[in-house]
């Protein structure tokens, strides 16, 4: 109960939060197989690698999908979904992701609750990554089903998974007929009435979530949105001040995509920056691996963290034959964290 009151503190929500021993990804089949029934119809916003889970959830189990795909990297406004709304006037419900992992792009979830309050809809919003990085407060925002995972933000290894309903959700959850058994929020709801989980919880990665979360509250969710937002600047201003560019038109704070340069191969790179140097960056993911990098701002990273993410790339590409002031990120990144930090 300790974590699932934590959890509502994070969501900024007064509805139940049920824990699931899954990593992300079931609480997403969770939320399909729980508001649906088979032919029912969606709208699935896709502008990235998680985005399109949301489409291959809904059509592994029979849900016709209206798939908005973007390109990666790209906006989608709360006018434009509107718009899809008067054109799927049947639509059962809008699914989105608060940040996606795969662009570094954050989408306005604060206008597309708006826009689908308006609705018979609901709004199902995946924030496994950006939930304590990225504002999302579940109430106000008028969001129906939001769910979240450990793994992130939440500074606790993978296996734990989180989901709250509204309301409005709860009533399509008591019309759907989709088959489910170990995803079950009626299951989930009787059991938390009794301060348990349906199924055999996983009790050491509640512990430890337990602990982060204490951690979080020490710390205060407008401060740790706050520390993300500072990590997110410090590193955006310096790979621009080096002439590098930036992947996403709505860059967020949980991580930075950067585009490789002309004339650098990607995979080149990044083999570099973990061999020589020692640190991690991780690549872009298919269909667009070595095109760009990502540095990730979640969980327990500082502002040295970033330094030294952004002193490897930057020596990295030097040696690979890219022309630019050497020291330029680092100096911008810097300012940027002495100035903010406290």
């Amino acid at each position: 109960m300790e974590v699932c009151e934590g959890i509502k503190y994070v969501f900024q929500t007064k509805k139940d939060v049920f824990v699931l021993s899954s990593s992300g990804s079931g609480a997403m089949e969770t939320a399909v197989v729980n508001m649906f029934s088979p032919g029912d119809e969606v709208i699935a916003i896709n502008g990235g690698k998680f985005g399109d889970r949301w489409g291959k959830i809904c059509r592994a189990f029979g849900v016709k999908t209206h798939e908005i795909i973007l390109e990666w990297g790209t906006d989608f406004s709360a006018e434009a979904l509107a718009g899809e709304l008067r054109r799927h006037p049947e639509a059962k419900a809008v699914l989105a992701t608060l940040a996606e992992t795969s662009t570094g792009t954050v989408y306005d979830i604060q206008g597309f609750g708006e826009a689908v309050s308006e609705t018979g809809a609901v709004l199902v919003v995946d924030a496994i990554s950006g939930i304590g990085a990225a504002p999302c407060p579940m109430d106000e925002w008028h969001v129906d089903v939001f769910l979240s995972a450990s793994q992130k933000s939440l500074m606790t290894p993978p296996g734990l998974a989180y989901i709250s309903l509204s309301p409005k959700a709860w009533r399509l959850a008591e019309k759907s007929t989709l088959p489910k058994f170990y995803f079950d929020v009626m299951a989930a709801k009787k059991s938390l009435g009794k301060g348990t989980t349906p199924w055999t919880p996983a009790i050491t990665l509640i512990i430890q979530q337990r602990e982060a979360l204490r951690v979080i509250r020490e710390i205060g969710l407008k401060s740790l949105l706050r520390h993300h937002e500072i990590l997110g600047r410090a590193v955006r201003t310096g790979i621009q001040t080096i002439g590098l560019e930036l992947l996403s038109k709505r860059p967020g704070n949980v991580l930075t995509a950067v585009k490789v340069p002309e004339g650098i191969d990607g995979n080149t790179l990044l083999q570099k920056i973990q061999d020589k140097y020692k640190v991690h960056i991780a690549g872009a993911q298919e269909p667009h691996r070595g095109e760009f990098i990502r540095i990730a701002h979640l969980g327990y990273m500082g502002g040295f963290d970033m330094i030294t993410a952004l002193s490897a790339l930057e020596m990295a590409l030097s040696e690979l034959g890219y022309s630019f002031p050497l020291g330029g990120a680092v100096r911008a990144a810097e300012e940027i964290i002495k100035e903010n930090w406290s």
